[in-house]
C-alpha cells in the first residue's frame, strides 16, 4: 500500500473511518515526535481516532510507533559489565486509591533474580503517582542519568525512575495535546500511551494490574476488561508477553493513601512487620491483607514469565522466602540509598521521613459496620490536603494523607474511627473530615450483611507470537 505523504490526507482517512497502514502511522507519529505535525494537525489525528477508534492491527501498529519514537532500551550485548544474567520484568497500574505496589513488587522481583528497570509517573486527579511517593525520601533521585539508572539496575536489580526525554517523546506530546482536546478517554491511545513507554524498557515481559471499582480510572467491570483485554493483547502483539490482571478499587489497596504514609506502608511490609495473617485486623494494623495479596499475585505471574519459576506453587514459595528472609527488604533498601536517598530508610524512616503537623482520629456520626466507599473521593481528600495534584504544575505536601482507612464490612464506632488524618493545619484536617464521612457510608447490619467484593476479578495471559 502506498503511503499517503500529506498528513492531512491522513487525518482525513481516519476521520472518515478508513484504517490507516502501519508505516502510515509510523509517518504521523514521526511527525508528532518531531514536530512537523503541528499542534492543530495532532489534535485532529487525535479527535479523528477518539471519535472512530482503530483496529487490532492499527492499535498495535501505534504502539509500536510510540515505543520506537525514542531510545529503546537493550539490556544485553552492551558490554562494560552491564549485561543482565536474568530477565527484564515489569509492571504497570491503571492507578487508584493507596496503590503502592510498585514500591514493594520491585524490590521483591529484584529478590528473586529478576531486573526491573521502572519508569513510573506522578500522580493526577484522585490517583496518587508512585514518583510522589518517592519524593518523600530525602534525597531520592527520580531523574538519574541513563549510566547511573543502567548500573542501579545491574547491581540492585531495581529502579523506579521517572520518564526520560528519550523514552517514547511521541507519546509527552500526544498526551499534552489530548489532555486539552477531550481525547484522553480513547481506548487506542490509553492503550497506546501506556505500553510505549513501557515496552520503550526493553521488557521480557509485562504485568498490568487494571483496576475497577468507584476509585479506578475506569470504574464499570466492562471497561476495565476490555482496557486489560486489549493491552494484553497489543502488548504480546509487539512482542511483550504480557498478564493482565483485573483488581478491585472500590475501596482503597493499602489502609491508607497519601505519599510518606505509603513508604511507611510500604516499608512496614518490606520488613515484615505487616503480613498477610487473615486473622489480623482488616483495617490493616496487623495485617498486609489486599495489598499483599495483590502484589504477591502479580510479582507470582512475573516470576512464571521470566522462567524464574517453573509452577505457580513455586513461584509464590519463591516470593515467600525471600520477603520472609529480607532480601526484598534489602533491595528496596539498596535501590534508595543507589539513588541518593539515605542508607538507613529502612531502620529510621520515623526520622527521614515527613510527619504532618496534625494528626487525629475521625469518627464515624453512627457505629455500625462500613457499608460502602466513594474511593474517588478519599483519593480527592488527600489532594485537598495538598497530597495530590489538581494540575501538573501544582506542589505537593508529602507528609499528609490519611492512614488507618477501615475497610468495608469493618466495625467502626467511638474507639475505632473511620481513618486518621494527616494535615498540615485544624482547619485542613476538619475539612477532610467531612470529606471522609461524606465518602464512606456506615450502617448497623451484621457482619454477612455486608458483600465484599472480589479482590482478583480476572486474569487474562497473552504470549508474543
Amino acid at each position: 500500500m502506498a503511503i499517503r505523504a500529506l498528513p492531512q490526507e491522513l487525518i482525513r482517512a481516519k476521520r472518515d473511518g478508513q484504517a490507516l497502514a502501519p508505516e502510515e502511522i509510523g509517518e504521523l507519529v514521526t511527525g508528532v515526535s518531531d514536530g512537523s505535525l503541528s499542534d492543530a494537525q495532532v489534535g485532529a489525528l487525535a479527535m479523528a481516532i477518539y471519535l472512530n477508534g482503530m483496529n487490532a492491527a492499527e492499535t498495535v501498529a501505534l504502539t509500536e510507533a510510540v515505543r520506537d519514537s525514542g531510545e529503546v532500551l537493550v539490556w544485553r550485548g552492551l558490554g562494560q559489565g552491564l549485561d543482565l544474567p536474568g530477565p527484564v520484568l515489569d509492571k504497570h497500574s491503571t492507578g487508584g486509591v493507596g496503590d503502592l505496589v510498585s514500591l514493594v513488587l520491585g524490590p521483591w522481583i529484584a529478590a528473586c533474580g529478576g531486573y526491573v528497570p521502572m519508569v513510573s509517573g506522578r500522580g493526577l486527579g484522585h490517583t496518587g503517582g508512585t514518583l510522589d511517593k518517592l519524593e518523600a525520601i530525602p534525597g531520592y533521585d527520580i531523574a538519574p542519568t541513563r549510566e547511573r539508572f543502567r548500573r542501579l539496575v545491574r547491581e540492585a536489580g531495581v529502579a523506579i525512575v521517572g520518564q526520560t526525554a528519550e523514552l517514547a517523546p511521541a507519546d509527552r506530546r500526544l498526551y499534552a495535546i489530548r489532555d486539552v482536546t477531550a481525547t484522553v478517554e480513547s481506548l487506542p491511545l490509553i492503550v497506546s500511551s501506556i505500553l510505549g513507554k513501557k515496552l520503550a524498557c526493553g521488557l521480557d515481559a509485562l504485568v498490568m494490574d487494571v483496576k475497577t471499582g468507584s476509585g479506578a480510572f475506569m470504574p464499570t467491570h466492562e471497561a476495565s476488561f476490555e482496557l486489560a483485554s486489549t493491552i494484553a493483547e497489543v502488548a504480546s502483539r509487539a512482542g511483550t508477553p504480557t498478564t493482565a490482571l483485573l483488581t478491585d478499587m472500590s475501596q482503597p489497596l493499602a489502609p491508607c493513601a497519601g505519599n510518606a504514609v505509603e513508604v511507611r506502608e510500604a516499608i512496614a511490609l518490606l520488613t515484615g512487620e505487616k503480613t498477610g495473617d487473615k486473622s489480623g485486623d482488616e483495617s490493616g494494623d496487623k495485617s498486609g491483607g489486599r495489598l499483599l495479596e495483590v502484589t504477591r499475585t502479580l510479582a507470582a505471574e512475573l516470576l512464571l514469565a521470566g522462567r524464574l519459576a517453573r509452577d505457580h506453587e513455586g513461584a509464590l514459595a519463591l516470593l515467600d522466602e525471600r520477603l520472609a528472609s529480607g532480601a526484598a527488604a534489602e533491595r528496596f533498601a539498596r535501590m534508595v540509598a543507589g539513588l541518593g536517598g539515605p542508607a538507613d530508610l529502612l531502620e529510621r524512616h520515623d526520622r527521614h521521613l515527613p510527619g504532618a503537623a496534625v494528626v487525629r482520629p475521625v469518627y464515624a456520626e453512627r457505629s455500625g459496620r462500613v457499608t460502602r466507599m466513594d474511593t474517588r473521593a478519599l483519593g480527592l481528600a488527600v489532594v485537598t490536603l495538598g497530597g495530590g495534584r489538581r494540575a501538573p504544575s501544582d506542589g505537593i505536601d508529602h507528609s499528609v494523607g490519611l492512614s488507618g482507612i477501615a475497610a468495608l464490612g469493618e466495625a467502626v464506632d467511638g474507639e475505632r474511627p473511620l481513618a486518621w488524618v494527616h494535615a498540615g493545619s485544624e482547619a485542613d484536617a476538619e475539612r477532610a473530615a467531612s470529606q471522609l464521612r461524606a465518602a464512606i457510608e456506615v450502617n448497623d447490619v451484621a457482619p454477612g450483611d455486608v458483600v465484599l467484593p472480589t479482590l482478583i476479578q480476572d486474569v487474562i495471559r497473552r504470549e508474543a507470537p
